[in-house]
């Protein structure tokens, strides 16, 4: 993504007029510097597909130096529809303006269409509830999903509703420029309490529908913890914030460490020993638990135009804290 954007407005002039000391730059860069709303990438693209003209002239080659003195132009089609269909698929809005969206999204949503789920995700959804407010991404009518959550994995999201926010905000999800914590529930207890995990992380080479800790071809994942509550040294809460962005990196850190998180129908392999711990009620609940016990449940960031801090908490859904509560009752239980 370029990082050189203004926001100068969304439609650029007719002609532009090069400046002297313009001479020699790139085309895509000099039009991106005088179009904020699009990235320079998406001009480079356009101008690929003959919409740009130096004069009356078309101009095909984004390196193109421009000329002092010359006139240039560029035309902008408009957006085309997403080929993923809008579906009323209702969400829990945090937030929204002209920008971006902040959700609450619920476990068992997935975030965008593919082989196997390309009906009932959030992008149709998003689609459905923005509808003419997507100014459009890459020439096309459509949210920017600028970070994912696994499809059993709740809570806070952000997506792009204009260009202009999606190169922002996948610069700064690329940079770790937010503060984003998630919840877990997982077996066992951490020691220390607190810390981090450290382990480049790579695909299963045993299984490639999974993630594992590589010693060799992995890409490297670092994630901080710390322990909020145990419950009778078989179950614990963390707190936990990503430094890096890596597929499933919270459910394989923690499985790698002998800690999977309750429910993982990936990583969480057998029956924890410390599940004895529990009275049978308790434990069958945690056992039984179809999903992995993971929210995400804070982000802050800087908003893409304005720069105003932004900042977002969800508690656990319905389920999850179902868990919590039934692990209070027992914990609170007479001796006996």
């Amino acid at each position: 993504m370029d990082a050189d954007l203004e926001e100068d407005g969304p439609f650029l002039p007719d002609d532009i007029i090069a400046a002297p000391e313009d001479g020699g730059e790139r085309l895509d860069r000099f039009l991106a510097q005088r179009f904020g709303a699009i990235s320079r990438s998406r001009i480079k693209n356009l101008i690929l597909d003959g919409m740009a003209r130096r004069g009356t002239a078309t101009v095909r080659d984004p390196s193109e130096a421009v000329q002092p003195g010359q006139s240039y132009s560029l035309t902008i089609p408009d957006a085309t529809p997403a080929i993923p269909q809008a579906e009323a698929i209702p969400l829990t809005v945090l937030y929204e303006d002209a920008d971006l969206i902040v959700i609450d999204k619920p476990a068992g949503l997935v975030v965008h269409p593919a082989p196997g789920n390309y009906e009932g995700t959030l992008v149709n959804a998003l689609l459905a509830h923005c509808g003419e407010s997507l100014t459009g991404i890459g020439g096309e009518r459509r949210p920017g999903i600028v970070h994912r959550l696994d499809k059993e994995t709740s809570g806070v999201m952000v997506a792009a509703k204009t260009e202009l926010a999606h190169a922002r905000l996948s610069e700064v999800f690329a940079n770790r420029d937010l503060d984003r914590h998630y919840l877990a529930l997982c077996w066992g207890v951490m020691s220390p309490a607190a810390g981090d995990i450290e382990g480049a992380i790579g695909r299963d080479p045993r299984d490639r529908k999974r993630m594992a800790v590589r010693s060799f071809g992995g890409r490297h994942a670092l994630t901080h913890y710390r322990t909020t509550k145990v419950w009778r040294l078989a179950v614990s809460l963390l707190d936990l914030k990503l430094e890096t962005g890596r597929t499933h990196q919270i459910r394989v850190h923690l499985a790698h460490n002998a800690h999977p998180i309750v429910g993982d129908p990936v990583y969480l392999r057998r029956v924890p020993a410390v599940s004895k711990n529990l009275p049978p009620t308790v434990r069958g609940g945690l056992l039984d638990f179809p999903r992995q016990a993971l929210h995400a449940a804070s982000l802050a960031f800087a908003h893409p135009r304005t720069g105003e801090a932004l900042s977002f908490h969800t508690e656990p859904p319905a389920d999850f804290q179902t868990l919590l509560a039934a692990l209070d009752a027992d914990a609170e239980a007479p001796a006996g």
